[in-house]
């Protein structure tokens, strides 16, 4: 299966460095959102950290410029319909995913894979709701994009290899690592982490430590590049509790229920680094506990 154009739906966070990657690779982009100021904002920040790897001696001028103009916006989702990849990256809410997916068949080439960013979303329910579940799995990359190393590819129950090692080749063109998950609530990474955060949730609710102390201990005593609370803040609180019930709800089981504190930040509006606000304020210059 030669793939050679992707269409990307969703320019935040995530579909903008997922843009980022697959263009300086060599793939043709076709990057989609309903918002043209958020397509113009996920231009504006692929040119930055474009210029950012140029300055770090990374990638070249040259390359830095072949690989803008590998991209292109879209306001519609229709045009995404000839790629030979499609990679949905919209919000974590399953609603909004299955949507985007009735939109976008009636356009896709029978060739068409398609695939989700879900960062734990059931693959073959997903999978179920479109035209192509043998054609369809997880593609999951871990933020920031164009930092982090690792792929996880998802298959569901009705995956075929020939899907499953198209997307391993587009992986590896990346320069990525690619590990195979099963499909079950939230994979790999976030089976693991999102329970920690939300444990340092509980440590926090409960008056073990400060944030600022339970930040300190994991940094300097288990050697983690972030405290837990401040990963949370720039993953942000609303997909850390948005995993933390799909954990919940997928598994049944107690371990896995959302500290109350995290939803309460959640009701607040208080969702992190991209609100300003969350488990320290970043309205200053220098973020601040905000317990």
């Amino acid at each position: 299966m030669d793939i050679q154009t992707i269409g990307i739906v969703g320019a935040g966070q995530m579909g903008n460095g997922i843009a980022h990657v697959m263009a300086l690779a060599g793939y043709d982009v076709l990057l989609n959102d309903v918002s043209a100021e958020a397509l113009q904002k996920a231009v504006d920040t692929i040119t930055g950290n474009l210029d950012r790897q140029v300055g770090r001696g990374k990638v070249t001028e040259a390359d830095r410029d072949a690989t803008l103009k590998r991209i292109v916006t879209t306001q519609t989702l229709a045009e995404l319909g000839q790629s030979d990849l499609v990679i949905e990256a919209a919000t974590e809410r399953e609603t909004v995913k299955q949507a985007i997916f009735e939109d976008l068949i009636p356009h896709l080439k029978p060739t068409t894979i398609l695939t989700s960013n879900t960062s734990s979303i059931s693959i073959t329910r997903l999978a179920s709701r479109t035209d192509r579940p043998e054609k369809f799995m997880g593609f999951h990359f871990m933020n920031p994009v164009p930092v982090m190393q690792l792929v996880e590819l998802i298959r569901g129950i009705a995956t075929d290899k020939e899907t499953f090692e198209a997307c391993r080749g587009v992986v590896d063109k990346l320069g990525k690592t690619a590990a195979s998950a099963e499909d079950f609530p939230a994979f790999i990474v976030n089976r693991i982490l999102m329970p920690m955060i939300n444990e340092a949730v509980y440590t926090l609710y409960e008056g073990v430590g400060s944030v600022e102390s339970i930040d300190s201990s994991l940094k300097l005593g288990a050697n983690h590049p972030m405290g837990p609370l401040e990963l949370a803040d720039f993953i942000g609180l609303d997909t850390c509790l948005a995993i933390m019930n799909v954990l919940h709800d997928g598994l049944a089981d107690t371990k896995y229920r959302p500290c109350p504190l995290l939803t309460k930040y959640v009701e607040a509006g208080w969702l992190g680094r991209k609100s300003q606000r969350g488990f320290y304020d970043y309205r200053g210059d220098v973020p601040v506990p905000t317990r």
